[in-house]
């Protein structure tokens, strides 16, 4: 994959007001200038929320029926987990994650931009999601190529300022802007309009976690997850995290792992020895909802 164009380099001034979106305090919930997403058979039978007994936020993917796709750094506390799908009525069942498991590079304790491993996570919920649901396929990803046109979907706010608009699924198409390296090397994407260079559409806080999708309804392939966000390039004085570039953990260079991961989950059950990697959901995650 080629590296950001040298043209669009004066927006990486914005990557100082980056910030985790899985996280509601010091971060940037909902896709920023998004559409939300009312078809009962879209892409809300792929995508869910996940919420912590902290009162923390994330939006993740269904690989399977009772496995879940998402950022570490959203499930890196220790805290009780839940993922919250919305079936084909739209009514939400909310279903307690019993499992976890964090990519082995990974270090927890650092944020999403200073992050030097792979910042993704595999969820096992305590019941399989039946019909009404579909699973997106993280098998064959590929790459994602400078100039791919891409969906990104999640849960969280419209703008920082504006908690009350998460938990609504949004999507937007967005484009592929190439490799960046920071601590990790990360794909960003942005409004094909904006570029990040002024204010656009993209993630933001509660986004953490959510798919970048290649393809269209009926069709959808997971290729990303998304990590964090930075605000545009040029912002007035009211500055912010969100509307500039969205970072990506590309699928495709980890699909090794989160297949050999997803399979060793899908077999666990509770009692059971955990697959090593993984940790079990903590004494203390059965308390609140």
């Amino acid at each position: 994959m080629r590296a950001l164009p040298s043209r669009l380099r004066p927006a990486l001034a914005a990557l100082a007001v980056a910030a985790p979106l899985g996280l509601w305090s010091g971060a940037a919930g909902a896709v920023v200038r998004g559409e939300v997403t009312r078809d009962p058979d879209g892409l809300r039978g792929s995508v869910v929320r996940i919420e912590s007994t902290t009162g923390e936020m994330c939006s993740g993917s269904l690989i399977a029926p009772d496995l879940v796709l998402t950022a570490a750094h959203c499930v890196m506390r220790k805290a009780g987990y839940w993922v919250v799908a919305v079936d084909r009525n739209f009514r939400q069942r909310r279903l307690r994650a019993i499992a976890a498991s964090m990519h082995p590079d990974f270090v927890p304790g650092t944020t999403p931009e200073t992050q030097p491993g792979t910042d993704l996570a595999i969820l096992k919920i305590g019941e399989r999601l039946g019909p009404d649901f579909r699973p997106l396929d993280a098998r064959s990803a590929g790459d994602i190529a400078q100039g791919d046109t891409v969906a990104i979907a999640g849960y969280g706010v419209v703008a920082e300022n504006r908690r009350g608009s998460a938990r609504v699924l949004r999507q937007a198409r967005l484009v592929s802007l190439g490799e960046l390296q920071v601590a990790n090397t990360v794909t960003v994407v942005a409004d094909r309009t904006t570029l990040a260079e002024t204010a656009g559409a993209g993630a933001c806080l509660g986004d953490s976690g959510g798919p970048i999708l290649r393809g269209g309804p009926g069709g959808y392939q997971l290729v990303g997850v998304v990590s964090w966000s930075s605000g545009a390039a040029q912002q007035g004085r009211v500055r912010t995290a969100c509307g500039g570039f969205t970072a990506v953990t590309p699928v495709g260079q980890h699909a090794g792992w989160i297949n050999a991961r997803a399979a060793e989950l899908a077999r666990f059950e509770p009692g059971e020895a955990m697959p090593a990697g993984s940790r079990p959901h903590p004494a203390d995650w059965t308390g609140g909802r």
